[in-house]
């Protein structure tokens, strides 16, 4: 007896012989399958074949077109186990039959029929078919279960990362729209550089951690309206090492890895004359460089506590003045065409309180942003 699965299964039919084919419907029914297509126009039925679910399908060679091996090659993409394909045919040979299991039959049956062979092998190719559905869509679900998994543990992951950069603009007076518009811009200039997705979101995320090491730096220090004496600048400059310290973990992630890599290099200069390493030019990685671009064009444009924000003209004009110097020439020209929608960034996502800029004391030499 068959079970409700079997007696539901969808099974089609194609066999351009109307008795033949109404001896198979009827003996498919008798057999207690309730779902039987069957189809005496070979075109038909393969239309509804690519049009529907199906379970089994039993099909005649000879026909006129498409025939049997014609109807085989238009659903070469199937799943073979999931949609088991009977040829039901008078056409014995050796060579039609190698030819039709090459086109992806499942099994093979010579006419006339012996019906109780044939309804065996309708049963053992429907039990076939349900379980390689079932298996089937028991990964499917376990699939959409893992995605789902995943993408919570990277959301996670991720408001740890924004935790980390919040904290560092605590510490140094700065706001979390600041680092957030480090991240935007830091993934737009490395789209209009021609960087791949996956790069662009990671230097998006990993981006606004570049000074998590000033965690490290005394308050004191951090928060002095004038400009550092050498020792002073010796404890700032290792906020770079610091931050670099705190996000690389040994059992390497390619979001921390990044953002370490970024925290380490981001005061490096095209020059060489930055720190901690004194790296030159394109030895100084890629991330690091945007980055470096990045932070300074909008801590130029913010207020600290010792100096008014910049105007976007003389910023820009400062970073046009510094390509090959302190920044890497093409990212600057990269960087100049998006001049109109960095601004716009700073504009959606500008900080919240300025008040007491008036106050604030004007820092007039090239190096304006605490930590250069």
């Amino acid at each position: 007896m068959l079970s409700d699965a079997l007696r539901f299964a969808t099974v089609v039919v194609i066999d351009d012989m109307v008795p033949n084919l109404r001896l198979l419907e009827s003996s498919l029914k008798a057999f207690g399958l309730k779902q039987v297509h069957a189809f005496s126009n070979s075109a038909e039925g393969l239309a509804w074949l690519q049009s529907n679910h199906w379970d089994l399908l039993l099909l005649d060679l000879d026909m006129p077109a498409p025939n049997g091996f014609e109807v085989l090659q238009a659903l070469a993409g199937r799943d073979r186990n999931a949609a088991p394909v009977i040829i039901v045919t008078a056409l014995s040979g050796v060579e039609d039959r190698r030819h039709g299991l090459e086109l992806g039959a499942n099994d093979y049956i010579c006419k006339p029929l012996d019906l109780p062979e044939l309804l065996l092998r309708v049963c053992n190719n429907l039990q076939l078919s349900l379980a390689s559905q079932a298996l089937h869509h028991e990964r499917d679900q376990l699939e959409e279960k893992v995605q789902r998994r995943t993408q919570q543990l990277r959301e996670s992951f991720q408001a740890v990362i924004r935790s980390l950069g919040r904290a560092a603009c605590y510490k140094d007076n700065e706001t979390g729209n600041h680092i957030l518009r480090i991240g935007e811009s830091a993934a737009l200039m490395a789209t209009a550089l021609g960087a791949d997705r996956e790069f662009v979101e990671r230097l998006r995320l990993a981006a606004p951690m570049h000074d998590v090491g000033k965690i490290g730096i005394p308050d004191a220090i951090l928060a002095k309206p004038g400009p550092l004496n050498p020792e002073e600048r010796e404890i700032m400059n290792h906020h770079a090492r610091i931050g670099y310290e705190i996000l690389f973990d040994e059992q390497h992630s390619s979001l921390t890895d990044l953002a370490a890599e970024i925290a380490l290099y981001h005061h490096e200069r095209w020059d060489g004359s930055g720190y901690p390493q004194g790296l030159k030019g394109e030895a100084i990685p890629l991330a690091a460089r945007i980055v470096a671009l990045s932070d300074v064009y909008d801590a130029l444009r913010s207020p600290r506590p010792y100096k008014r924000p910049w105007t976007a003209e003389a910023t820009q004009a400062y970073i046009l003045e510094q390509s090959g110097k302190q920044f890497d020439p093409q990212l600057v020209a990269i960087m100049a065409r998006l001049f109109d929608q960095l601004e716009e960034l700073i504009e959606r996502l500008a900080d919240d309180d300025e008040s007491g800029i008036g106050d604030l004391r004007v820092k007039l030499q090239g190096a304006t942003i605490r930590g250069e």
